[in-house]
């Protein structure tokens, strides 16, 4: 395997990372972002008021992403696959 294979396996990783958890981490910033707003605009400073909207956010997040996510975790296992299948 060349240096050159080796790069584009990992920045291939990196980008189906990002892919798979991008959408929910970024729905997780936005509600803690959201609820941080309000706290501070409300001047209510309860540590833990701010789990519950964001969990229930991130399981309504990975419910509508999944199929994404799922479709290219299953792409880049067929192209790990088939560079171990044909020895590159």
């Amino acid at each position: 395997m060349t240096s050159g294979a080796i790069l584009d396996f990992a920045r291939d990783g990196i980008v189906v990372f990002l892919k798979a958890g991008g959408p929910v981490m970024m729905v997780a910033l936005v509600v803690g972002l959201a609820v941080s707003l309000v706290q501070a605009l409300t001047q209510i400073q309860e540590q833990t008021l701010v789990y519950v909207p964001k969990i229930l956010a991130v399981f309504a997040a990975l419910m509508l992403f999944l199929p994404f996510m799922g479709d290219a975790l299953a792409g880049y296992m067929g192209r790990v696959a088939v560079r171990i299948a044909t020895g590159e």
